[in-house]
């Protein structure tokens, strides 16, 4: 399934909020207002709830995270195999919530670049979104922790670190795209995460946690849905 730009990507993280048949009800809800907008919006539910959302939705679905090991005697694991054969097109690695060394972030870009799978790497300062763009992954997500679920946008509070970061992937690896991430909850904040040079943001709860999904989401694209 092709991804395109800007991409909105909504982390479901282990919200219970979507996890899963409401898990299925939030893909849904993303699902039909990306097809009557035209915006990407792509969603990455909890592990247990991946081939089943997968299965069930025409946008594209990322795992939230994967380990650096191919198929075999890894109890507990989860490879990249797996994920691509629950229906994935991708996966995130190394968020704030669940770090992995450099050199295992390595192996999976690799592995994964192999295997046809897209990766997001997030990253928390413009130094290891270079570093990690350097790796050749086909996205970066600059979120510094600090303000991941303040509802407090980067692009406001720290414009700088979004801006230094595009600036150090276009000198060490153009062909890495770049997405911004922590505090995202309206419209305004997409619109400045383009604004500095980034193709879309990577969000949790300002969408998951909203009364009403489908609002939240429709106000986030408010800006850049297609005329």
């Amino acid at each position: 399934m092709k991804i395109g730009y800007p991409l909105i990507l909504i982390n479901f993280k282990a919200y219970s909020e979507a996890s899963g048949k409401r898990g299925l009800q939030l893909a849904k809800v993303a699902e039909k207002v990306s097809k009557e907008t035209g915006i990407t919006i792509a969603v990455a539910p909890q592990l247990t709830d991946l081939a089943f959302i997968a299965s069930q939705v025409e946008i594209p679905v990322f795992s939230q995270h994967v380990d650096d090991v191919p198929p075999g005697s890894y109890t507990g694991h989860v490879t990249l195999e797996a994920v691509k054969d629950a229906g994935a097109v991708g996966t995130m690695v190394n968020h704030s919530e669940r770090r992995v060394r450099a050199d295992q972030v390595d192996v999976i870009v690799k592995r994964a670049r192999s295997l046809g799978l897209t990766t997001v790497v997030c990253t928390n300062t413009p130094e290891v979104t270079a570093a990690m763009a350097a790796l050749g992954p086909d996205m970066v997500a600059i979120e510094p922790p600090e303000l991941i679920g303040t509802g407090i946008p980067v692009s406001k509070a720290k414009p700088e670190v979004v801006t230094s970061s595009v600036e150090l992937v276009k000198k060490v690896n153009p062909n890495v795209k770049v997405l911004c991430g922590a505090g995202i909850t309206v419209g305004e904040d997409v619109a400045a995460a383009l604004r500095l040079g980034t193709v879309g943001v990577l969000l949790a709860s300002g969408v998951v946690k909203a009364k009403d999904w489908e609002k939240a989401i429709l106000d986030l694209i408010s800006p850049i849905i297609k005329k």
